[in-house]
């Protein structure tokens, strides 16, 4: 297709238009996303409803397609409606205008995290409708608020309460990452997120001295045991191709803050670590290695967590998972390469596993950039559309297991 093709392309144009809203952290106003999303719904012919699970400014829309056995466990196709902040002076286009160059390349923040997804389900949906197509299982399609800040108000609240409960959901399809090669990754579970704030009490005094037992000397022994892990695991990521990130824990110190004065030596120093670890690692065996440093380094040193997940039992990629061959199958049929990853960020999946449900995490973008949070951010048109063909075959695959 060429540029002029993909202008007046419908599916091009809703994208677009979503990509057009601003629904930017901080301090998102929603209702321009809830009132497009609402359009979508009515020109579709499905029930939409918009629930507040946390507060009246944070709306998550839902929309219905009824199954032909709605007593079945449903499907949910989840995304969320929020993006990240943008610097728009490091940007060859305004971020919000999704523009459309040349080679079809979409630029607008959003257009790979993910607005993206959140039209390509409904462009599948589109397609399945018009081929007379009524899937056996319920499908239900979620577009959330605030995943970019933790989703605390979002769906780590929806999934709790009496409205989702009713939905009956077995199986959650969700945001993944795009690639740079051929391959199309599926992400089927999340490192444990930690954000760590160690405080460290010493001696204060004179700077003139040399005072035992300063919080600087502490935290220098922590801050070296935590640098050596972190070099240990940079290690193995090197000498073994058949790893990536998610499949190591990442250390990485944040923050620092502390003293009062250049010529006195502070009574607390206070560090933040932002800590993700890995599925093979025993989550209270490494909480136990990090207060046996802080032990060694002479004590008096508090642990705060700040965030700190619990360990969530990963999808399961064999034949328990009632849902993992027809979903493989499917790509398979697509003739997609893809590689089975741990995701190596947060995403809302992790409230939807933490609850008991299978999930994956898929966005069908392949040979791009990855560019989620960075500056010209984009999204060819022609990946786009694929990616429309894709959950056509995906969604019955799942939803008439």
């Amino acid at each position: 297709m060429s540029v002029k093709q993909w202008e007046n392309d419908e599916e091009i144009m809703i994208f677009r238009e979503y990509l057009r809203i601003p629904s930017v952290q901080p301090d998102v106003d929603y209702s321009a996303c809830v009132e497009f999303l609402k359009r979508q719904a009515n020109s579709l012919n499905l029930p939409v409803d918009v629930v507040h699970p946390a507060l009246p400014t944070k709306p998550a829309v839902i929309i219905k397609w009824l199954g032909k056995q709605p007593e079945l466990p449903s499907i949910i196709l989840n995304s969320h409606m929020d993006v990240v902040p943008v610097f728009p002076e490091e940007w060859t286009h305004d971020p919000f205008s999704a523009h459309m160059d040349n080679e079809g390349r979409i630029y607008a923040r959003g257009s790979q995290d993910m607005k993206s997804v959140g039209t390509q389900y409904l462009g599948a949906i589109r397609a399945l409708k018009a081929s007379g197509y009524q899937p056996k299982r319920t499908v239900y399609l979620t577009y959330v608020p605030d995943e970019e800040i933790g989703g605390d108000l979002g769906m780590r609240e929806l999934v709790k309460g009496d409205y989702f409960r009713s939905m009956n959901v077995g199986f959650s399809l969700d945001e993944g990452i795009s690639s740079e090669d051929e391959t199309y990754s599926v992400f089927y579970a999340e490192r444990t997120l930690w954000y760590l704030r160690l405080k460290f009490s010493g001696t204060a005094g004179h700077g003139s001295l040399l005072l035992p037992h300063t919080a600087g000397e502490k935290f220098h022994y922590v801050l070296n045991k935590m640098m050596e892990f972190r070099k240990s695991q940079a290690q193995r990521l090197a000498e073994d191709s058949s790893l990536d990130i998610g499949d190591v824990t990442a250390v990485n110190l944040t923050q620092l803050r502390g003293g009062v004065q250049s010529n006195v030596v502070p009574p607390l120093l206070e560090a933040v670590f932002d800590i993700r670890i890995a599925l093979s690692v025993d989550v209270d065996a490494f909480e136990k290695k990090i207060r046996d440093w802080c032990q060694e380094a002479g004590g008096g040193i508090e642990l705060d967590f700040e965030m700190k997940c619990p360990y969530v039992e990963p999808t399961k990629l064999d034949a328990s998972n009632t849902f993992w061959l027809p979903f493989k199958e499917a790509l398979e049929q697509l003739g997609l390469k893809t590689r089975f990853r741990v995701f190596p960020a947060g995403t809302d999946s992790f409230f939807i596993r933490e609850a008991g449900i299978p999930a994956f995490g898929f966005s069908p973008i392949n040979n791009t950039p990855v560019l989620l949070h960075n500056h010209d951010e984009y999204l060819r048109a022609d990946t786009y559309l694929r990616g429309i063909e894709v959950y056509k075959k995906l969604i019955p695959a799942v939803a008439d297991v």
